[in-house]
């Protein structure tokens, strides 16, 4: 809820105001982290969020170099080495020699990095599946529309481009 605002009953906001429908947006992220947090820890409780997203970013763009997963988490080259390091130790991720270049190390998915990836997304899909169940019918025309804007509004401001793995 916005600074000074009174709660606003459910289903009466007024869509022209940034304000609420921004409260709405942070309501369902907090849903969504929770989604994927319970996810992750039922497949590894090891895992971080931050681990996962390094894991499903190599996922998405196969082998890279360090420089470029910093780029993809938005995070710096230092950040990146810790998380790669935890996620080597842990044997979810392989550092190799770039086959076209050796003085340059690429970063990969091991088969258990891959295998992690896909059952954290099939158990998030489940979880949300479930809820989108809850949804009445008549308003998943209007999820799907909002959600498709929504993601679409964010590739613009991010810079990113969609992809069919989804995160997070």
């Amino acid at each position: 809820m916005s600074k000074g605002q009174a709660a606003r009953p459910p289903g009466r906001v007024d869509p022209t105001d940034v304000d609420a429908v921004t409260d709405a947006v942070l309501a369902a992220s907090r849903l969504l982290v929770a989604v994927s947090a319970r996810s992750v820890a039922a497949v590894d409780e090891t895992i971080t969020l931050p681990q996962f997203r390094a894991l499903v970013a190599l996922q998405t763009n196969g082998p890279l170099k360090l420089t470029t997963l910093a780029a993809h988490l938005d995070v710096s080259p230092s950040t990146a080495t810790r998380t790669v390091d935890r996620l080597v130790a842990g044997g979810l991720v392989d550092r190799a020699a770039n086959p076209e270049s050796r003085r340059e190390i690429v970063l990969d998915l091991t088969s258990e990095g891959s295998r992690i990836v896909n059952e954290v997304t099939r158990r998030r899909r489940l979880d949300l599946s479930r809820i989108v169940a809850r949804v009445p019918p008549e308003q998943r025309r209007g999820l799907i529309e909002a959600l498709t804007a929504f993601t679409t509004a964010g590739n613009v401001v991010t810079g990113e481009v969609p992809h069919d793995n989804i995160w997070a």
